[in-house]
């Protein structure tokens, strides 16, 4: 997962990032990838043997595996994607939306008459379309917080806190909760949900960590539990254990020398178990997620199986599958085969980190440009479509919301640098907010009854009696039959 600007700064000036240079690896990627889980496959293989992270991500986006595809494979693939994206209406009419009935009732608490006409608007959506915060007014200027803030707001219900440990407390004892504080207030004011995003991760690690693995590791546990506790009731979202599937990767080993050991010697099992104990302890209510950019079989093998208590019970909640896509976007039929091959778990799915860049990067930098604009909204409505579309998925978090301060310094903002916003911004506002949003006018029947059909989520039904504008909110799911009584004043 990524980290912050600054961190990114700091790790970018230790070369940590750099990616590995090997002829040999490129090669392999382009030759042998035939459809997308050979690609995943042999991808998988060449980050064993040293590929990092980075180059991982971008050969997942299979935009080699593209070009080396045989001509009828590639005729299957567009053919099978045509057949998923012509369904996704059907399904999310299946799956997201319901049937209500209300009785609605005046000040008095007596049903409403019949043939009065009510208003009935959608004012949140249960799914949550979310994105990291981070430059939540730390952008450069006032004007472009205010931006920020604004345009956060009207698209979104969904936000990731950063609680990156190495910076979260520089020095021991001395935490980041305030900044924490500030931006779980604005979230409250704005009715947008919180998450933590990541309580473990071996991707940097203070001096101040003691020399022994399993001291340093047993702070890392007791942490765990200290935040979760903390913010409890503000925070009750969390990615608990990040990117454990290759803890081991050469990254972590040079420069996360005391976690990464500790984590050697439990076992990636014992970790993950213990980490999630520690946070459930901490807050038995929580929603907890186990978060990796692997979707190759070795994030289930590895990591999810293991992730159970002695009764084979998951220790999780939510299964978090990251989707950077900087080196291409993942066709559709790879999308919904990712969806699938989790959702087998029987757990719902987060995509807790979705990338789509909006310019290709050049010896000039990585700029946003307009065709590049127009390629992103398309497949960004594509992308949300068919996550949309699948009954296990309930969560899609961008990432970033701005190009200022982008990881890897990319254009994958919603808004450019100075805050206007890209096409793919207005095209997710047109579903969100738009095709997905449900708005509707009925007659009451008799008994104050309303009937409607509609996303599911939080409303508000106005209607107007002898001149005097009264209104009433609700919220409904899927499966709730009985009649929901809403009185309005």
């Amino acid at each position: 997962m990524p980290v912050l600007e600054e961190d990114s700064k700091t790790i970018m000036k230790g070369n940590f990032m750099n990616p590995v240079r090997n002829s040999k690896t490129s090669n392999n990627m382009l030759n042998t990838v035939n459809n997308p889980i050979t690609a995943e496959r042999s991808t998988t293989r060449n980050i064993s043997n040293g590929m990092n992270r980075r180059l991982f991500l971008k050969a997942a986006g299979l935009g080699a595996a593209s070009l080396a595809m045989p001509a009828s494979l590639l005729a299957a693939a567009e053919k099978s994607s045509d057949r998923i994206l012509k369904q996704a209406d059907a399904r999310i009419e299946k799956h997201r939306k319901t049937d209500a009935v209300l009785r609605l009732l005046g000040p008095n608490g007596k049903p409403l008459e019949a043939s009065l006409t009510v208003n009935i608007a959608q004012t949140r959506h249960k799914f949550l379309f979310g994105c990291n915060i981070f430059k939540l007014s730390r952008c450069r200027t006032p004007e472009d917080n205010a931006a920020y803030a604004k345009r956060f707001a009207a698209l979104l219900n969904f936000a990731t806190l950063p609680f990156y440990w190495w910076n979260y407390e520089r020095q021991r004892g001395k935490t980041n909760d305030a900044r924490t504080e500030e931006i779980v207030r604005w979230c409250k004011a704005h009715n947008v949900t919180t998450k933590g995003h990541p309580l473990a991760w071996n991707w940097g690690e203070q001096k101040w960590l003691p020399d022994e693995p399993e001291a340093a590791m047993q702070l890392q546990f007791n942490r765990i539990e200290r935040c979760v506790r903390r913010f409890k009731n503000d925070i009750d979202i969390w990615d608990v254990v990040n990117e454990a599937t290759h803890y081991d990767r050469p990254h972590a080993k040079e420069n996360v020398p005391k976690l990464t050991e500790a984590i050697r010697r439990m076992g990636v099992g014992a970790y993950v178990r213990k980490a999630f104990k520690a946070a459930r302890k901490a807050n038995p209510d929580a929603t907890l997620l186990i978060n990796d950019y692997r979707t190759d079989p070795a994030y289930a093998d590895k990591v999810i199986s293991k992730l159970v208590d002695d009764n084979g019970k998951p220790l999780y909640d939510v299964i978090g599958i990251q989707s950077h896509m900087h080196g291409g976007c993942w066709p559709v039929e790879r999308t919904w085969q990712v969806c699938q091959s989790f959702a087998k778990f029987g757990k719902p799915l987060h995509f807790t980190e979705t990338t789509v860049v909006s310019g290709p990067k050049t010896k000039q930098g990585w700029n946003t440009t307009p065709e590049g604009e127009k390629r992103q909204a398309e497949q960004v409505a594509e992308f949300y479509t068919v996550l949309f579309s699948h009954p296990a998925v309930e969560a899609i978090t961008w990432w970033d919301f701005t190009d200022q301060g982008a990881w890897q310094r990319a254009p994958a903002g919603f808004l450019r640098t100075d805050m206007t916003p890209k096409p793919a911004y207005d095209q997710l506002q047109r579903l969100i907010k738009g095709k997905w949003w449900t708005r509707t006018r009925t007659t009451l029947t008799r008994g104050g009854k309303a009937r409607f059909r509609g996303f599911c989520g939080q409303y508000k039904v106005t209607a107007r009696i002898a001149g005097r504008q009264l209104t009433g909110t609700f919220s409904f799911d899927k499966g709730v039959k009985k009649t929901k009584d809403v009185q309005l004043t």
